[in-house]
């Protein structure tokens, strides 16, 4: 990845989803690496401070920790966040957005939608 490159984590327990945001986000001439649970993603970040992505893709609903939770822990890092769910629950919109998500998409979603929300992926 160049230095001036975007890069993107996608965290999705869906393997499926993960993989057609990513293919979705590297046409798009964007860096991706993707984890399937977020406390591996926050295990890389703890371990290496030096991985940045310029925006972290959660998932709200998945098994060992939710992507809310996910969100608590990036924030004191900076790192952006855009939301991706099968299942938009008020609460949870609201809660994302007032702990400054970047966004909140329901899938399936449109993909200008994500790429007009990632900073420095904007067309």
């Amino acid at each position: 990845m160049g230095p001036t490159e975007t890069f993107v984590v996608i965290v999705d327990d869906d393997d499926a989803v993960a993989r057609a945001i990513a293919r979705l986000l590297r046409a798009a001439g964007v860096a991706v690496d993707t984890y399937a649970s977020g406390l591996t993603l926050l295990a890389r970040l703890d371990a290496e401070p030096d991985y940045r992505p310029n925006c972290v893709i959660l998932d709200v609903c998945m098994p060992d920790i939710d992507g809310l939770e996910v969100q608590r822990r990036l924030v004191p890092l900076g790192l952006p966040v855009l939301f991706i769910t099968a299942y938009d629950v008020p609460e949870a919109r609201a809660r994302a957005m007032a702990n400054g998500a970047l966004g909140y998409l329901r899938k399936p979603f449109n993909a200008a939608q994500l790429l007009a929300l990632i900073p420095a992926a904007r067309p």
